[in-house]
């Protein structure tokens, strides 16, 4: 999300076009599929879109694949802070990711001078501890998306505006560098941009060596499209320190199926391995924002 947009304007806006839920959201709601339209992104065909409600959707998504269960989709929207965490002064949430059951969210504070961001893990068991990032030097304070590497050891997670960097976290929980039970959280290094990105919402792994992030991005001031998708090839797996990127932009984040015109926004992605099925979401235009576009993909 955009950081100038509090949370609650999101919640009133999506609430107050409930009159157009009707049209936007089918009485379904819940995975709607409709026809796919054709999207020009390099390497992906998309296979199929349906819709979700903003206010459970529109920050982002990720699969989870529990251990002795059914994998399934879960998706965070501005309703998906928990209270005692807006207690704690973050209001936002922005792109999960899960790895082996566990549940990795993405927060960012409220504060009118913030000093940190945090990372809140769930457990396969439920428990859920809390790791905060004291702000670096030069380091903005928003917390867009969270994304853990194939081998569960290290986090990647990203800023807003232009950056020529993504930051590397070692993975909470998971990498033995980490407090077992929540704590602090140290950057282990960077992702070194060869080309500057803007306004990063979303990024999965798709290998180890290769991220795909979606940007909100619409002057086509950095690359040729509006709303790109990014690949993001990096020149070896992540360890502790810094790592090259590559940047390519594989085509627009379609723009389209809404019945609304004006500005969408770009924002979550997922990568499923088991299915191979890459999703993106971006926010219908104008009142429409109460739904929320998610598109399907699959390696062409």
């Amino acid at each position: 999300m955009r950081p100038l947009i509090h949370p609650r304007t999101r919640i009133f806006a999506a609430a107050s076009a409930a009159g157009l839920l009707g049209a936007v959201l089918p009485a379904s709601a819940a995975h709607a599929a409709t026809r796919p339209t054709v999207a020009a992104v390099s390497g992906w065909t998309q296979v199929t879109h349906y819709l979700e409600s903003s206010l459970s959707a529109d920050e982002g998504v990720a699969t989870v694949n529990p251990p002795g269960g059914s994998a399934y989709q879960l998706f965070r929207g501005v309703a998906s802070v928990p209270i005692s965490v807006l207690m704690e002064g973050y209001n936002h949430v922005g792109d999960p990711d899960s790895v082996n059951g566990y549940i990795f969210d993405a927060f960012q504070s409220g504060a009118s001078a913030p000093s940190s961001k945090m990372f809140r893990v769930t457990t396969p068991s439920g428990s859920t501890y809390e790791y905060t990032h004291s702000l670096v030097s030069g380091e903005q304070y928003n917390n867009s998306f969270d994304a853990v590497s194939p081998d569960t050891q290290w986090m990647v997670a990203g800023e807003w505006g232009t950056m020529s960097h993504l930051q590397v976290y070692p993975t909470p929980i998971l990498n033995p560098q980490t407090p077992a039970t929540g704590g602090s959280l140290a950057l282990s290094g960077y992702i070194q941009l060869d080309h500057p990105v803007n306004d990063i919402q979303g990024c999965d792994f798709v290998t180890a060596t290769k991220l795909i992030c979606a940007s909100d991005d619409g002057s086509q001031s950095l690359f040729p499209d509006q709303k790109p998708l990014l690949e993001v090839d990096l020149s070896h797996a992540l360890s502790s320190g810094d790592v090259a990127g590559h940047v390519t932009d594989l085509g627009p984040i379609p723009q389209t199926n809404s019945i609304c015109s004006g500005s969408f926004e770009s924002e979550g992605v997922d990568y499923d391995p088991a299915s191979a099925i890459l999703r993106v979401e971006i926010i219908q235009p104008s009142v429409c924002a109460a739904a929320t576009t998610v598109y399907e993909y699959k390696a062409s």
